[in-house]
């Protein structure tokens, strides 16, 4: 028997695959045992101090996500992330 469609993808339920096989599916809420957490920054970067400043986060721990423009033409933002202790 076919799955309903749409049916089968909610988190925290159990699901049954096109094989028959019953798998659980755990919501992301609540992280498992064990699981790596993370906390996210986003930093104002000055394109003149672009390197001083992601250094300056990094030896903090911070690693680089992704840098995105910014407000105005002549400054970005810097995605971070670090995992939590």
């Amino acid at each position: 028997m076919a799955p309903e469609r749409g049916r089968g993808r909610r988190l925290g339920r159990t699901c049954r695959s096109r094989l028959g096989a019953v798998t659980r599916v755990r919501a992301m809420s609540t992280p498992a045992a064990g699981r790596r957490t993370f906390e996210y920054a986003t930093v104002p970067l000055i394109t003149h101090a672009t390197k001083a400043i992601l250094d300056t986060w990094g030896e903090d721990g911070w690693e680089l996500v992704q840098v995105v423009p910014g407000p105005n033409p002549e400054q970005l933002v810097a995605y971070l992330k670090r995992e939590r202790s």
